[in-house]
């Protein structure tokens, strides 16, 4: 069934009510069970690759069979709740080195604290030379009539970019979302268009303004194991220390705050900086298979049980160090707000659908390796259960607020499509406010399993969730007091062991989100049509 965007948003946020009411009621015992043994030590950290990860998948198609859901996979082995995701592990060895030569002088900088880098090409053994060129955001955006790269020849090049997409001028206020991201902004997009580029590498500035997060992140995150999807990858990418760059720019006779104030103009061209580079890496390279999970609620209505809701949260955290702890007395990143939250509540709330069902079908998506860059959300897209021309929504949950109960619901990102009304029918009838729409400054929308869905048509977001905030910390629907500076202490357990579960959380706040989404899917699965982008906002192609 076709209607119009007016007529849609209409017929789906009048009767929301009605719609939500037949949403059962998540129970916090059960949720708070849930939380408590995924965080727990035992399980490791779930990480990738990883025995605690391999855990983490038992327990959930366990709880799937027992919870009741139907396999998604019933002729796969394993109780057909798996979907595979072929993944392959880099391990940057001892020994590797990127040297650079620039106006008659030799620069090496210290892995980790200068520099940090890896390799996604897949090869064990990478040594080559080339040649640095600038070439500002890195961004080929023709709806912004913006390309960096002009007619540049970058193959075989290593490529400097900024990070962040450009900068909103008086003349033009609105480009590129004005101060907010875009997912051009993002590293990821930056990594996957040097590779369509034919470029040899990336090597991205960080500066805390424009990643929105410390130099600690990146130097945590490329000091591990770090994974990707089969095919091509980048011979290097990593990330310079703004210190680092700004030296070797000098070196090479340019001043990168110059650089940068040409980058914010369409009329930039890429520049070369007369910088040679000496790449050695050596890395330790494994295939590894991992799991989505994945459980069906059939719809009841004849033909509306084609369709689809998805609800997803990802199961993986950061894992556990491996090897002598080198007087760490943790090792294990439990990460029970990231995700252990997200991943228990998705339990809690498939108790409940499974009995009673919606008139579309319901799919209950525990994706993998969402911390290695949303792989497990991205093999689920390619291959979904349900086609996405017929997947209504995705609302994805991700580190949930563990302080109590809120008077307004975070929904960012739902104003995109008309996902939004339908959000504000369900909020009243819950006695909510949506929390006020503000700029994602960081990228936020763009950081979450909910995007790959997005990026192929269909309308998601986060769900309620923690925003990540330009100057570093999270941030949740509105909190006052006591409840507001846990929420900001958050910052402090952020991708540390010290993200681990503690029995006196208020928990009602984290149910009460569970509880909207289970309720908004609900509206959605029972609604006359599916929703449907805003003029404008879509990221993809599919056609529903």
């Amino acid at each position: 069934m076709r209607l119009s965007p007016l007529a849609l948003a209409a017929a789906m946020t009048l009767p929301g009510a009605a719609f939500a009411q037949q949403a059962p009621a998540v129970s916090e015992p059960v949720l708070r069970g849930h939380l408590a043994f995924l965080a727990d030590d035992l399980f490791e950290g779930r990480g990738t690759g990883q025995r605690g990860g391999d855990l983490a998948v038992r327990y959930l198609e366990t709880q799937a069979a027992i919870i009741g859901l139907q396999p998604a996979y019933p002729s796969a082995a394993g109780g057909g709740y798996r979907q595979k995701v072929d993944i392959r592990g880099t391990r940057l060895l001892p020994g590797s080195a990127v040297r650079f030569e620039a106006g008659g002088k030799s620069f090496q900088p210290e892995v980790g604290k200068e520099i940090v880098f890896g390799t996604s090409s897949g090869r064990s053994s990478v040594a080559f030379d080339a040649p640095l060129m600038f070439v500002g955001y890195g961004v080929s955006a023709p709806e912004e009539r913006w390309d960096d790269y002009k007619d540049a020849d970058v193959k075989g090049k290593i490529l400097v970019m900024m990070v962040n997409d450009p900068q909103p001028t008086g003349e033009e206020p609105d480009r590129f979302a004005g101060k907010a991201y875009t997912w051009y902004g993002r590293w990821l997009y930056k990594f996957e268009e040097a590779v369509r580029k034919g470029a040899a590498g990336v090597l991205l500035i960080h500066t805390l303004p424009s990643s929105s997060y410390p130099w600690s992140v990146p130097a945590n995150g490329f000091s591990h194991e770090r994974f990707h999807l089969a095919g091509a990858g980048n011979q290097i990418e990593g990330w310079l220390h703004e210190d680092t760059a700004r030296a070797l720019f000098a070196a090479a006779g340019f001043q990168l705050d110059a650089l940068r104030a040409q980058a914010e103009r369409r009329d930039f061209r890429p520049v070369d900086l007369k910088i040679a580079t000496r790449v050695e890496l050596k890395s330790a390279i494994r295939q590894v298979e991992q799991f989505n999970v994945v459980g069906l609620v059939p719809g009841t209505d004849p033909k509306l049980k084609e369709q689809a809701v998805v609800y997803s949260s990802h199961w993986d955290h950061m894992g556990m160090d491996e090897g002598p702890a080198a007087g760490k007395q943790d090792r294990i990143y439990n990460g029970a707000i990231d995700n252990a939250s997200g991943t228990a509540a998705l339990l809690a709330m498939a108790a409940e659908a499974v009995k009673k069902p919606a008139r579309r079908t319901q799919v209950f998506l525990w994706p993998a390796a969402e911390e290695q860059g949303l792989l497990g959300s991205a093999a689920y897209v390619n291959d979904p259960v349900v086609p996405l021309a017929k997947t209504a929504a995705d609302l994805n949950l991700d580190s949930l607020n563990f302080v109590g109960k809120t008077k307004d619901i975070g929904v960012p990102g739902a104003e995109r499509s008309t996902l939004y009304d339908t959000a504000a029918g369900v909020a009243k009838a819950m006695g909510l406010k949506l929390a006020p729409t503000i700029p994602d400054l960081s990228g936020a929308y763009f950081r979450a399993d909910h995007f790959n869905f997005a990026k192929a048509g269909v309308p998601a977001f986060n769900v309620g969730s923690a925003v990540f905030s330009g100057d570093g910390h999270f941030e949740f629907a509105h909190q006052h007091g006591a409840s507001s500076e846990k929420m900001v202490g958050f910052k402090r357990d952020y991708h540390q062991v010290t993200d681990e579960y503690r029995a006196d959380w208020d928990l009602s706040g984290m149910v009460q989100q569970a509880q909207f989404t289970l309720n908004l899917g609900y509206a959605v699965a029972n609604a006359p049509g599916m929703p449907t982008w805003k003029k404008g906002d879509s990221f993809g192609s599919v056609k529903r």
